[in-house]
């Protein structure tokens, strides 16, 4: 049996968004909200760590760096999207598409980092 192939991924989320994911047992992303059409998790740590130190640690107090794995084949379908610099790539899944996306995740959800406002602005 051929062994099952993923494409890592990370997502910068605020407190409210992480504790949606942990209420579903650290397995998926919640809803989007209706100004939100786009679910794009990025393709790097490091861009994730840059987004969460300066947008979600200032905004909400405390900013979270999380990882998972997706069924590349299922990823596949979706673009990745440069949105500024070479390393700077997300993946632009509809909101709609969401729930289907959610059930290609391998694994847990797992908080990789952790950034607070005070030590974001260093």
């Amino acid at each position: 049996m051929a062994e099952l192939k993923t494409m890592t991924l990370w997502r910068p989320c605020g407190p409210a968004e992480l504790d949606l994911v942990r209420a579903s047992g650290w397995t998926a992303w919640p809803p989007r909200l209706p100004d939100q059409p786009i679910f794009y998790p990025v393709l790097n740590e490091d861009y994730a760590t840059r987004i969460t130190r300066e947008w979600n640690a200032p905004r909400d107090g405390v900013g979270y760096v999380t990882r998972f794995e997706v069924d590349r084949a299922f990823a596949d379908r979706y673009p990745v999207r440069r949105a500024g610099g070479s390393t700077i790539l997300e993946l632009w899944v509809p909101a709609g598409e969401l729930e289907e996306f959610n059930r290609h995740i391998v694994g847990p959800i797992r908080v990789v980092g952790e950034y607070r406002a005070a030590e974001a602005e260093h």
